[in-house]
């Protein structure tokens, strides 16, 4: 869906709610009142977390900052998650900075229900998975440009082992194995392969 279409979404639901004068447990809040961190999406790429802790820190204060990041480049990818110390300041959030211009961009101001931030992996974890994964074929062809952030092995190694080998090697294996000094020629639908024994 459209961020801008959720934007106007929880802005219509803000009024009706204060047209009808519902309760604060009553409200669609209260879904969240276990959850400290918000969403921001639509974020201009080059704000910064103390950008951030500026626009938010008005309506409480702020313990955590996740703003994402390309993991190459470094760069921001225009969202973040926010961690307020408490809870209620989420609501005040949401409920003024959802919809609001941060350098001519409209931002999206959403509760998280289930935030988790992710966790680091120790490097042994990192090329654990990378070897899983097998060998990066932008790698053997010299090409890969990711470095540590490609999920595919860089073993210089094992990326040469992975080729077709030794001429013998190059044979399928059912070449291999009817081929014999009892035939001196082998076919097989389309292809007509000679023996040389």
């Amino acid at each position: 869906m459209n961020p801008l279409t959720l934007v106007k979404r929880i802005q219509n639901i803000n009024k009706k709610e204060a047209n009808l004068g519902i309760s604060e447990e009553a409200s669609w809040h209260a879904k969240y009142k276990d959850s400290a961190y918000v969403y921001v999406g639509g974020i201009p790429f080059d704000l910064t977390e103390g950008d951030l802790l500026a626009v938010f820190a008005q309506y409480g204060e702020i313990v955590d900052v996740n703003l994402v990041r390309d993991k190459a480049t470094g760069k921001s990818k225009g969202f973040a998650f926010l961690a307020y110390e408490d809870q209620r300041s989420t609501n005040l959030a949401v409920d003024n900075l959802n919809g609001a211009q941060i350098l001519g961009r409209i931002v999206r101001v959403d509760h998280v229900n289930k935030y988790k931030k992710l966790e680091e992996e120790d490097e042994e974890t990192k090329q654990r998975k990378r070897e899983e994964r097998g060998v990066c074929r932008a790698f053997q062809r010299g090409e890969c440009n990711r470095g540590d952030s490609c999920k595919f092995s860089h073993d210089e190694q094992r990326a040469a082992n992975t080729g077709w080998g030794a001429e013998e090697d190059r044979r399928p294996r059912w070449v291999q194995m009817h081929l014999c000094g009892k035939f001196d020629k082998l076919s097989i639908a389309h292809c007509t392969v000679t023996c040389n024994c």
